[in-house]
């Protein structure tokens, strides 16, 4: 039994990296946990069949010459393993307010919503200084800690970041009120002093929602350094 146990255990860490990392391959996770490839692969195959990660190669969504390794990712499924206890109730709640109150009424809420994101990550993001590199990191680990699973990735051309979040806590009432999103975006382009850009979101889908920061700052352009802090872990583009 506990061999079973320890067994479950170590498929949901697995799991848990791929919401948060995604997509990633096998031998990226290897490395990561310490264990074997072999070790690894079974617990994607019990994963894959199960319906909670699916390999993009397979869904055509990533292309490549020859056998490229497999890419992972976690389905709806997958994520829905992570706490949530409030999405479905949320979800009634706006339901029942749009009635009563017509698109305006969600309309504010979003726009509550946008500042209630800015005022709890305003400090984190603020003592971070003025490098944008910094302050993009700084969100990212407040917002996982708020189990969003965000992380920081660097882009080929080295001028932006990208703000992933594999997980959402409002990703199935967002499929309904897209407003959401919206709101979040601006707060995280207030938060950051720059013109943010989503370019993905887990309601319409996607593996995670992506948004861009340009490494500039609106108050005097200036360029950050791409040099990765120190102490801050940034994955570049592919890990």
């Amino acid at each position: 039994m506990p061999a079973i146990v320890d067994d479950q255990g170590t498929r949901q860490v697995v799991l848990d990296l791929i919401i948060e990392k995604g997509p990633i391959t096998a031998s990226v996770l290897a490395n990561i946990l310490k264990l074997t490839p072999a070790a690894v692969r079974r617990h994607l195959i019990y994963l894959e069949e199960s319906g909670q990660i699916e390999n993009l190669e397979a869904t055509g969504k990533i292309r490549g010459r020859g056998r490229p390794a497999r890419h992972y990712v976690a389905t709806d499924a997958g994520r829905a393993t992570l706490p949530d206890g409030y999405s479905q109730m949320a979800n009634k709640a706006l339901d029942y307010l749009q009635q009563v109150a017509g698109d305006q009424a969600i309309e504010d809420f979003a726009n509550r919503h946008s500042r209630e994101v800015e005022r709890r990550y305003a400090p984190v993001v603020h003592a971070a200084g003025d490098d944008p590199q910094a302050r993009v990191v700084a969100l990212a680990d407040a917002l996982a800690q708020d189990g969003y699973a965000a992380t920081v990735r660097q882009t080929a051309h080295g001028l932006a970041l990208q703000l992933c979040q594999g997980s959402c806590p409002v990703q199935d009432v967002a499929k309904s009120y897209p407003k959401l999103c919206e709101a979040e975006t601006q707060a995280f382009s207030r938060l950051l002093d720059t013109h943010v850009q989503r370019l993905a979101t887990l309601a319409e889908g996607d593996h995670a929602c992506t948004t861009s920061v340009p490494l500039t700052l609106r108050k005097n352009g200036t360029v950050s350094s791409i040099n990765v802090l120190s102490g801050v872990k940034v994955a570049r583009r592919g890990e």
